[in-house]
């Protein structure tokens, strides 16, 4: 008797019932719990949340100086100071009147509003680029581009763009340049 009410004491602290089969059967009769949802990560915004632009998106530099700074605040420290105007940059974030850009190399920061444009350009990254007088390799060249020429965008189809340089115009590879989504068609 001892023996069995030691066993009793230890299967009720161990999580059994005294009663045994009893509970193990209307447990096994009952429904299993749902399983629970799996926790997912919060994607990334395709619209900013100040502007409902895309994100991200391609703009320019619109002074000859504008500071990058380590947050979205002139209390910030500056991390990078861009001399160059029409520089093209992504925009990757926006906080109130901040927006968080980088260059052609993965720097940057947060940059205020009013030091961007709209205006579209484009980086040639490659050292002596064709700039042809067509959309097409066999065309003529009107000129040759070094690496860290900025070009204004005048159109883009999904192999070629039509940009403009000093007053010189012509047709540029995609691959040769940077400040263009993959696929992004502009008119």
């Amino acid at each position: 008797m001892r023996n069995v009410f030691a066993i009793a004491v230890l299967g009720v602290l161990l999580g059994a019932s005294p009663l045994g089969a009893a509970k193990a059967q209307s447990q096994a009769s009952a429904a299993p719990a749902p399983a629970p949802a799996p926790v997912q990560s919060q994607p990334m915004p395709a619209t900013g949340p100040v502007t409902n632009l895309p994100l991200p998106r391609f703009v320019s530099i619109k002074t000859s100086r504008a500071f990058a700074r380590r947050g979205p605040s002139e209390t910030h420290r500056v991390d990078w100071i861009y001399e160059r105007r029409d520089l093209p940059v992504r925009v990757t974030g926006e906080f109130e009147h901040w927006r968080r850009v980088e260059d052609s190399e993965g720097e940057g920061g947060w940059v205020h509003y009013s030091l961007l444009s709209g205006v579209r350009t484009v980086l040639v990254v490659n050292d002596m680029a064709a700039l042809r007088s067509r959309p097409r390799p066999e065309a003529p060249q009107v000129a040759y581009l070094e690496a860290g020429v900025v070009a204004r965008i005048m159109e883009c189809d999904p192999g070629w763009c039509r940009v403009s340089i000093d007053g010189t115009r012509g047709w540029i590879s995609r691959g040769d340049v940077w400040g263009l989504e993959p696929g992004e068609v502009l008119d």
